[in-house]
């Protein structure tokens, strides 16, 4: 029995990584199709995100069957515990690459994004994506570097999306108020995907300490 608990732990390992995968594929696809004005890939991005859900739910009843039946303690409830977390966190990360894909098909043929904004929309998509690679290095190994590296990158990326903003709100700024929208949403999009990692990398730092931080 206890052999078979291992087994479904460890099975709740893989799907986290799993999902994480996803992930990543969906951001650098959505980034892509954002800057190339590649609709179909942004098809592709948002008929892919049904898999993630669907991840989250089989990983969501396998956690949910295992605490009330096994009734796992220590650092193996932990496990569970975190896993049920992550996965909401992932699945959300997926949602949000799948919006970022939603912007791109609702505004073509038109680029997605004004051109005074391109070159930041593009810092903070190749932040995400690496926050997204990280994570799912991070979940194999449980590297505390790393969680202390996506939190860097998150720093970054709440910069940029504050200067987004900025921009925005500028004399300079022309764009009528739907392109505006647009630009505040998309911003928002790539910052909350990166926020959602951190959520991630914080329940690794949790399993490995038992300590939950909150800064």
């Amino acid at each position: 029995m206890r052999k078979l608990f291992q087994e479904d732990l460890h099975n709740l390992g893989d799907k986290l990584h799993e999902a994480a995968v996803l992930v990543h594929q969906a951001m650098d696809k959505a980034y892509r199709a954002f800057e190339t004005v590649n609709v179909h890939l942004a098809e592709e991005v948002i008929a892919g995100d049904r898999e993630i859900d669907r991840l989250q739910a089989q990983l969501d009843e396998k956690a949910i069957e295992l605490l009330a039946l096994q009734g796992p303690v220590a650092s193996d409830l932990r496990l569970v515990v975190g896993a049920l977390r992550m996965s909401a966190s992932l699945e959300r990360m997926g949602d949000l690459a799948r919006h970022i894909a939603q912007i791109v098909r609702l505004r073509y043929p038109e680029h997605a994004s004004e051109r005074a904004l391109r070159g930041v929309y593009q810092q903070m998509a190749e932040k995400d994506i690496l926050i997204a690679k990280k994570l799912v290095e991070l979940l194999l190994t449980r590297d505390p570097q790393l969680i202390s590296e996506i939190e860097a990158l998150n720093e970054q990326i709440n910069q940029l999306h504050a200067g987004v903003f900025t921009t925005i709100a500028s004399d300079e700024w022309t764009a009528r108020g739907a392109a505006s929208a647009d630009a505040a949403l998309t911003s928002r999009y790539f910052e909350r995907f990166a926020d959602h990692g951190v959520s991630v990398a914080r329940k690794v730092e949790f399993l490995n300490t038992g300590a939950l931080n909150p800064r």
